[in-house]
């Protein structure tokens, strides 16, 4: 293990602030506190290892519990009943009764440099994506995130993300494990502009521009801002930038019918009749791409040959890759075996599989949660932590430990600075 003392070295600081107790109690490696978030357009497809009477946590009013955010900066928008933290992670410092929690981005501001690295806290001053699982029943609308330059407009961050099918997430596949992306080749601005006038007579018929794409477990997809998907039913891992921002194209999805707000809601209130201006947030050639598949689609690459690997004890595997923006790894350490985990930035990191230590943590994947239950499977590790190597043993004999990693934007190269 690696010396914690190293953490510190060539700072003074007194560990006083409930953040900085945090940060040593897990020797640069934060815990952190389950972060549920619920959507009142879906049905939740029950694999979040959430218990069954908590999926609607909130109130019914509110919708059912379908996703889980990891190492979120930023607030979900879910309307005028989003609650002042609604989206936020927290940090526990300390164990059993006597544990504390902390926003995540408070500890983020206060740590800074000793936590996220001088390049990501320079540039960014914050970490700047978080993953979260989204676990739905059935597909969802048709809907793109906005580019920089429209997401610019109303004050909003942009949001690229990308998606992996964890098959530990996934022991049913809902009923539609389908997803629609893009836009036909030929398809114009006047086919969608008719379908937005049709908003208010029942299904708009815009998925009939699109293309549905078969969902495979153990593969992803990686998706810029401006590109339309209708998620299928798989329960997802999705790595993306700090945004919940989303304009939604299809006006009825799944019998259910959506207001004209759910497309406009992040568009200028000058141009939220203006089918020209919705039109052009969508990224025309990125959608009509017709090699889309071969450019978009995410197939797990190993970081080195599989045997060297197998060798050392634990089986890495890029799952999100193609985005200077964000990045993920699967790490499989093998039954009985132990690592040093060793990577260039701060990453935040949930255990899917198994159970063992990580660094000075116990960790296991829980069976069951109930709503407001502390875990032990979700953290945050710190950039120095990261480079100096975080050992992580499984202590099972028949089954691996599995971790999913999700990594910020790339450091600039010397020519970039």
């Amino acid at each position: 293990m690696y010396n914690h003392q190293r953490l510190f070295e060539g700072r003074d600081i007194l560990m006083s602030t409930l953040a900085e107790k945090a940060f040593q109690q897990g020797e640069g490696i934060l815990r952190m506190a389950p972060n549920w978030v619920p959507r009142s357009f879906c049905i939740p497809g029950g694999r979040l290892k959430l218990h069954p009477a908590d999926l609607y946590a909130f109130g019914t009013h509110r919708g059912g519990i379908d996703e889980r955010w990891f190492a979120s900066t930023v607030k979900a928008d879910n309307g005028t009943l989003t609650l002042p933290d609604e989206g936020l992670s927290y940090v526990v410092c300390g164990k059993g009764d006597t544990a504390e929690k902390i926003l995540f981005k408070d500890v983020v501001a206060e740590l800074g440099a000793l936590l996220l690295g001088e390049d990501l806290w320079q540039r960014f001053g914050t970490f700047p994506v978080f993953a979260k699982f989204f676990d739905n029943r059935q597909a969802l609308p048709f809907h793109l995130h906005h580019r920089k330059e429209h997401a610019d407009l109303v004050g909003q961050p942009p949001k690229p993300e990308a998606y992996y099918f964890p098959p530990q997430m996934n022991n049913h596949l809902g009923e539609f494990p389908y997803t629609f992306f893009g836009l036909e080749p030929g398809t114009t601005p006047e086919d969608i502009k008719t379908c937005l006038r049709r908003w208010n007579s029942g299904d708009n018929g815009i998925l009939d521009f699109s293309r549905a794409y078969r969902l495979t477990l153990g593969t992803g997809w990686n998706i810029p801002a401006g590109i339309l998907h209708a998620p299928g039913s798989l329960c997802t891992y999705e790595p993306q930038w700090a945004s919940d921002i989303y304009a939604m194209f299809q006006s009825l999805v799944n019998d259910v019918p959506f207001g004209w707000d759910m497309l406009t809601h992040y568009v200028p209130e000058e141009r939220k009749q203006d089918l020209d201006f919705i039109a052009s947030l969508i990224d025309w050639d990125a959608n009509t791409d017709p090699q889309f598949r071969r450019h978009h689609l995410l197939l797990p690459q190993p970081v080195k040959p599989v045997e060297e690997m197998q060798a050392e004890g634990a089986l890495q595997y890029r799952v999100v890759y193609g985005s200077p923006l964000f990045s993920s790894k699967e790490v499989q350490v093998l039954p009985g075996r132990s690592v040093i985990l060793k990577d260039e930035g701060a990453y935040s990191a949930v255990v899917i599989q198994g159970y063992g230590t990580m660094g000075v943590w116990e960790v296991e994947s829980p069976a069951l949660i109930r709503f407001g239950q502390l875990t032990n499977d979700e953290f945050f590790v710190s950039e120095t932590a990261a480079r100096l190597g975080v050992r992580v043993e499984n202590r099972s004999a028949s089954e691996p430990l599995v971790i999913l990693q999700t990594f910020g934007p790339q450091p600039l190269t010397s020519q970039e600075r």
